[in-house]
């Protein structure tokens, strides 16, 4: 009696979920989104990379070519509010 590989391979995906780092909340008891006490600065940039370009791509914008010290930027002193025309 031959083994059917699909069962093998559902197995393998169930023993793989059931490793899955998963948390659950009731509704509006969830923890804050602060990740600084458990990840470093370079960390949490490398987390947001993917959504980042993601972004982009969705947006069907192209990826900007530009120098890091040429990014388009505008400098708002503490207190002042941003017009209502920042696309930002």
């Amino acid at each position: 009696m031959a083994i059917d590989p699909r069962v093998t391979q559902q197995e393998e995906r169930r023993l793989s979920r059931a490793r899955w780092p998963i948390a659950r909340f009731r509704l509006g008891e969830e923890p804050l989104d602060d990740l600084s006490e458990s990840t470093t600065p370079r960390e949490r940039i490398a987390m947001m990379w993917f959504l980042a370009e993601a972004a982009w791509k969705v947006a069907g914008r192209p990826w900007p070519r530009y120098e890091r010290r040429d990014i388009p930027s505008r400098l708002f002193p503490a207190g002042t509010a941003a017009p209502d025309d920042d696309d930002a």
